[in-house]
């Protein structure tokens, strides 16, 4: 089946969510393939990938790394894979299912409809929420758009979101080696890489809710980072 769409969802240790996911993405209206980049996860998570990708012939695709490489690594891996095919609007999102597969369409229409070339999926616009998160993260995640916003003048309400959909000529125009961070800022920089090329960035609400099954990746290293990343962004010379 042939599509311009390619969702691209890095995995590390999520045999619990890979199947239901990659069953519930091809059960959308929207016609999209998957791009599963997995960091050689010891569960298994893999090899149930490539038990299913005759089933779904043309459309379900794994691009194996040795070890736990960075989820910005993989999101820069993905990109250039999707860039070297046809692929015309280019998507991230997390395996465990706290982006609803189904925020998928309405990701597509607004970047499709020319409504923008980046399209946010977002807590923290009108419609938009998180569910069964503690108070804390709740504010760690809500302070650290505020602190971008105060020093990029991003204006993304949800700078850290990992649901995005590109347009493919963003993602063309970004210089994708030079990307250098890994974890909550390197949602950051790929957004403020986009606005500051002069593309349109839209936030699309969506209602965020934390993983059931496997174990979150987030750590107090991945928030430092984004911390300190904000600050060289801000004084990058290019």
């Amino acid at each position: 089946m042939v599509s311009e769409n390619l969702v691209i969802i890095p995995t590390y240790n999520e045999k619990e969510n890979v199947e239901s996911m990659i069953r519930k993405v091809f059960s959308l209206s929207v016609p999209f393939h998957l791009l599963i980049v997995d960091d050689g996860s010891p569960d298994g998570t893999g090899a149930i990938v490539k038990s299913l990708m005759s089933e779904f012939g043309g459309r379900l695709h794994l691009l194996e790394r040795s070890g736990k490489l960075g989820l910005g690594t993989a999101y820069i891996a993905g990109f250039k894979w999707a860039l070297a095919r046809k692929y015309n609007f280019i998507f991230e999102m997390d395996c465990d299912f706290s982006h609803n597969p189904d925020d998928l369409v309405r990701l597509h229409e607004a970047c499709a409809s020319g409504k923008g070339d980046v399209a946010v999926g977002s807590r923290y616009v009108k419609g938009g929420g998180v569910e069964n998160w503690p108070w804390h993260r709740l504010v760690m995640s809500s302070g650290a758009g505020t602190y971008v916003n105060l020093i990029l003048g991003l204006g993304v309400k949800d700078a850290t979101a990992g649901f995005v959909c590109y347009a493919r000529k963003v993602l063309e125009s970004i210089d994708l080696d030079r990307i250098r961070f890994v974890g909550y800022a390197f949602q950051i920089e790929m957004k403020y890489k986009a606005k500051k090329l002069g593309f349109r960035i839209v936030e699309v609400p969506i209602l965020f809710a934390d993983r059931k099954f496997g174990t979150s990746k987030m750590s107090m290293a991945i928030f430092s980072e984004a911390f300190t990343g904000v600050i060289k962004m801000r004084f990058e010379r290019t």
